[in-house]
């Protein structure tokens, strides 16, 4: 998770032949990014996956003083990889928590690879790691 300033993202390359295209740009301030990738073995219980990255996300944005969160698909932390299927829902999923709990949450486009510029401050709980 990373903390920015700001955070923009425009859509490059569709890697994933089921979704729509799409030419997409967007720029969020004040935002929490949640850099998430889901393993293979996440699958298995994606609920007590979910209910951590829900919690996760909520800890550092309070840590950070901001009600906004981005959910970013980002499969390249590991190589093990759960189905995409299963990760667009768990992203889907946490977002409509999270909607409900009264953050202003937003999702990248699912299944593409993105330009992406980032402005994030110097400071400790700016950049936060957690696995599970």
């Amino acid at each position: 998770m990373i903390y920015c300033d700001e955070f923009s993202f425009k859509t490059n390359m569709k890697t994933l032949e089921q979704v729509e295209e799409q030419d997409v740009s967007e720029t969020i301030r004040d935002a929490v990014v949640g850099f998430i990738n889901m393993e293979a073995q996440d699958q298995e219980n994606p609920g007590k996956v979910e209910t951590k990255l829900v919690k996760n996300l909520k800890w550092a944005a309070g840590k950070n003083e901001t009600k906004r969160i981005v959910l970013h698909s980002f499969a390249h932390l590991s190589e093990s990889k759960a189905d995409p299927g299963h990760v667009e829902a768990l992203l889907n999923r946490a977002e409509e928590r999270l909607n409900k709990s009264g953050y202003q949450v937003s999702q990248t486009p699912f299944g593409y690879f993105l330009d992406l510029d980032l402005k994030a401050p110097g400071h400790p709980l700016a950049r936060l790691f957690k696995s599970f």
